[in-house]
Parts: C-alpha cells; sequence; structure tokens
C-alpha cells in the first residue's frame, strides 16, 4: 500500500521535491519516522496524569464507551497513578504483553457528548512487522494520535480533511495545546480545517466495502478497471490530466459534493480529442463479401487505403491498411428490414405495392462505395454475412469519389489484415447514483453488464502497440491497452469512455 500511494502520487503528476536558492530537497515523510518522538510524548502524557494503560477488553470498552443518550463509565484502571502507567506503558513497548491485552488512552472526560473525547486510544499493541522500523515496534499509535504530531513536526499550519473529521477537531486541538504546554510541541500549532468530500456517483469510496467487493470476487481486484482506486481508473485508461481537471472544475467546498460519473468522462474526452491516436476497429462482426471485387480489382488484389492517424495532426503521419474482397463490418451496420432513418447497410426488398427498392449504398470509409445485395444466414436464421458489390471509381480521395451520394459510412477491417484482440467494454459498475444510500446493501444494485468481453478486429496498425497507449476507435469511443494483460501477440484494449454520453442506468 506505501509503495502504490508513492507512485499513485507521482502517476498523478506531482511529487514531493522542492528547490529553493538552488538546493533540491524532498518532502517525502512517513508516520513512522516519528515514532520516537510520539513515543516520548506518550511517556509525558501518562507523567502528567492525562493518559492511561487500560487493561479492558474491546468488547468491555466498547461497552463502557456509552453512546450519543448516555454517558461513558469510567474504565476500573483510569484512577491508576502515573507511575504505574508508565511501568505498564513500558511492557508494553517491551513486548511483554500480547496483542489487545491493553491499550493508552487519553483521560479526557467520560461523559463528554463528544464520545470522540471519551478517552479515545492512544497507542494498541500489534507484533508485526513494519514497512519501515522492521520489528522495531510492538506498540504503534493510533491515526487520530499520530495525525496531529505529525502535522505540528511537520509544521502545517492548516490541515485540511473531510467533514467526517469535523467530530475529532476537539481532540487534535487538547493533544497538541497540551503537548505544547508540557514543552514538546512549539506555537503556534496547527489547526485543521474541514471541507466537503468530493463523492463521484455510481460508485462505492468505502475502503471497507471496496475491500468487501475484492474479497467476494465481484471485481478482479483493487486495480480492477471498475475500481475507483487510482490504480484501477489508471488501468481503465482515465488520464492523470483529466482527473486533476475534474477535480480542479469541481473545487472546493463546505459541504459534501455529488459529482456525476459523466463529469470525468468529459474531462477524459477533452483530455484525448487533441492526442488519441485514431484507429478502425470492429467489435461485433460481421462478414462483408464484396462479390464482383474480381471484376473490378482482379481476383486476390488488395486495395492500398489510408487514412490520417489524427484529423488535426498532420506530424503523426498515415494509417495504412488494405481494402480486399472480404471485410468486418459492425453487425448494426445491416439490417435486413431497415427502420425508417436506418442509412446503413440493407438489402433490396419489395414494397406492398409490387416495386422493388434497391439495396442501400453506404461508403465503406477511407475506400468505396459499395451497395448491398442481399445476405446468407445459417440454419437459425442468423445473418452470417452480407452480400454487396463496388461501385467502380468511387475510391476516398480520387476523382470520382464524389460520384455517388450516400447518407451513410460504414467501418470496417479487412479480413485479410485484420489484428484480432481481446476488448473489454467496460461500464458503470452500478446502476444507482448513489448505490449505499440510505444503507442500501450495494449488491443490490450492481450493474450485470459493467464488464463485457468481446473478440474484436482491429487495424494492422495496432498490432504492436505498447500498454497503456491510448486510440480513439472510430465511432466507438476511446480505449487503452491494458497495462496489465496486454502483451505482444496478444492485444487486450479496455474501453474507457464512448463518444458521448449515452448511460440510462
Amino acid at each position: 500500500y506505501v509503495d502504490a500511494i508513492v507512485e499513485a502520487v507521482h502517476w498523478l503528476g506531482f511529487d514531493w521535491n522542492v528547490e529553493l536558492d538552488g538546493v533540491r530537497t524532498s518532502h517525502l515523510y512517513y508516520a513512522s519516522d516519528y515514532f520516537d518522538f510520539m513515543y516520548r510524548a506518550a511517556e509525558a502524557l501518562v507523567n502528567a496524569g492525562l493518559a492511561y494503560v487500560d487493561e479492558q477488553s474491546a468488547e468491555e470498552m466498547r461497552a463502557s464507551r456509552g453512546d450519543f443518550n448516555t454517558p461513558g463509565t469510567d474504565s476500573p484502571y483510569r484512577s491508576r497513578k502515573p507511575a504505574e502507567n508508565l511501568a505498564r506503558l513500558r511492557e508494553m513497548k517491551a513486548g511483554a504483553l500480547p496483542d489487545g491485552a491493553a491499550v493508552l488512552r487519553a483521560k479526557i472526560d467520560m461523559a463528554s457528548p463528544n464520545i470522540n473525547l471519551r478517552d479515545p486510544a492512544l497507542y494498541r499493541i500489534k507484533h508485526a512487522t513494519h514497512h519501515n522500523t522492521g520489528d522495531a515496534w510492538c506498540l504503534y499509535p493510533m491515526y487520530t494520535y499520530a495525525h496531529p504530531i505529525e502535522d505540528a513536526l511537520e509544521c502545517i499550519t492548516h490541515s485540511f480533511c473531510t467533514l467526517e473529521f469535523e467530530d475529532q477537531r476537539p481532540f487534535y486541538d487538547w493533544l497538541l495545546e497540551h503537548l505544547a504546554d508540557l514543552g514538546l510541541l512549539a506555537r503556534p500549532l496547527p489547526k485543521q480545517y474541514e471541507f466537503g468530500r468530493l463523492n463521484l456517483s455510481y460508485v462505492v469510496t468505502s475502503k471497507r466495502k471496496l475491500r468487501e467487493m475484492v474479497a467476494e470476487g465481484i471485481v478482479g481486484g483493487w486495480d480492477d478497471p471498475r475500481m475507483p482506486t487510482i490504480f484501477g481508473m489508471r488501468r481503465r485508461g482515465y488520464t492523470p490530466a483529466a482527473i486533476r481537471a475534474m477535480a480542479d472544475g469541481t473545487g472546493a467546498s463546505k459541504t459534501n459534493i455529488w459529482l456525476d460519473y459523466a463529469v470525468l468522462d468529459q474531462c477524459l474526452r477533452a483530455d484525448l480529442e487533441g492526442q488519441a491516436p485514431r484507429a478502425m476497429a470492429v467489435l461485433d462482426p460481421l462478414r462483408l463479401e464484396l462479390t464482383n471485387w474480381a471484376e473490378v480489382y482482379g481476383a486476390g488484389h488488395v486495395e492500398p487505403c489510408q487514412a490520417p492517424a489524427h484529423p488535426q495532426r498532420p506530424e503523426l503521419g498515415l494509417r495504412q491498411f488494405g481494402l480486399a474482397r472480404e471485410v468486418w463490418i459492425e453487425r448494426d451496420d445491416f439490417a435486413e428490414v431497415p427502420a425508417k432513418g436506418f442509412f446503413r447497410l440493407f438489402p433490396p426488398r419489395t414494397l406492398a405495392d409490387g416495386s422493388t427498392v434497391p439495396g442501400n449504398k453506404v461508403r465503406l470509409k477511407y475506400g468505396v462505395v459499395v451497395e448491398c445485395t442481399g445476405c446468407e444466414t445459417d440454419a437459425g436464421g442468423r445473418v452470417v454475412k452480407v452480400l454487396a458489390r463496388v461501385l467502380p471509381d468511387t475510391k476516398s480521395g480520387t476523382p470520382g469519389a464524389d460520384a455517388v451520394k450516400v447518407k451513410g459510412t460504414v467501418t470496417w477491417v479487412g479480413v485479410h489484415e485484420a489484428v484480432p484482440a481481446t476488448v473489454v467494454l467496460y461500464d458503470r459498475l452500478f446502476t444507482e447514483a448513489q448505490p449505499d444510500a440510505g444503507g442500501r446493501d450495494f449488491r443490490e444494485v450492481l450493474n450485470p453488464k459493467s464488464k463485457q468481453v468481446v473478440t474484436a478486429y482491429l487495424e494492422p496498425a495496432l498490432a504492436g502497440v505498447a500498454p497503456e497507449q491510448h486510440f480513439q476507435f472510430e465511432r466507438h469511443g476511446y480505449f487503452v491497452t491494458d497495462r496489465v494483460e496486454h502483451a505482444p501477440g496478444r492485444p487486450v484494449f479496455n474501453r474507457i469512455t464512448t463518444l458521448r454520453d449515452g448511460w440510462s442506468g
């Protein structure tokens, strides 16, 4: 987790380095850097009668804490003399007591209306190897104790946190004021300021609930592309610039904010529109045969075609691909019985008055105009091949290209050179904007279509791309090569988002 935090911060575009007067300094600090000081502060609090060692069980402590309507009751160990508490604390530090046998608690007010001031725990025993200090300690500080001390030692003036820590602020101040009175900290002391949390719709951000999803196999891990973790968002294909733009555009508030997921997608599109290379991909393949290909071009001929890698960035050059007798098209680019306003491929049909309407004409993008002549179906009536004829002298970029006017343009990939790839179509993990609202079990509103895996065909330029490369698949949206599964000869692409927001829940 620690290494992941460092990597995530760097990926987002930040670091801990600062340069002043030509001197470069790192401000990468760990709470464990201050373990010695924190322990000295704990002994000082014990000696001053402001902390004591409690040896009740966790259940007994929980019962004696009371609730919002009932004041807590004093621990039987609360009246110990400072010398006794100090001796017991040192036994805890020396490893003489097992995990859970005792905790160090602040001595404040068990009847306080703020439950956080009812003698909160400062230290607990845990015999575990620490990532930074190894086995030097078996006594570890609680977060609420460590946090204000870290702020003070690092000369933080304004300590920002989210609104749920507002009730913790009195303890934050209590601790720092007493340590300053004991001569351990210098004034002025840090001040805590609370701001609203930025919540994203259609996700849960509770670490406990995210852990449950990982443990139960609802998602594939902490970096599953549907997870709202930095590593999940990175693997999905969201860029650091898009995430920063979302946060910058939202700003800070003193109230909790719910931001529609579509805002993140909009930031992603704005970032990638001007830089992601284009490519053609067929995600739901249907074979199209150009029946008069040999008559027009000759048997076995491959007609070279090209397109800009990016329409506004000529410096990226051209993509090269070939058009031949058979190509893959999207299944929904053909309809045996077209709906009104359908301008893609459909076969000739006979009207009620007995007249015949010819098959529709479309342009194969960057290629030629073709006219649908029919289709072939399997035993179950499913279309397995579309038949069409080439209209000669209509290739894009040639003098005759505009001779035949069409309303539809179809993307395609030549069967002879198509790159098969696994494409994972990710969508929102939940069907409700606030999955756990009102105490609801988030499992009840999981989106069964949040992950769909298809075998697609891509144009040949995508055969050797590296992991974490972004592309716009024309007509489909923005995609990225998966940073874990993608490899030479085994391409795996994740859909980040569509070209426009079409989410309907």
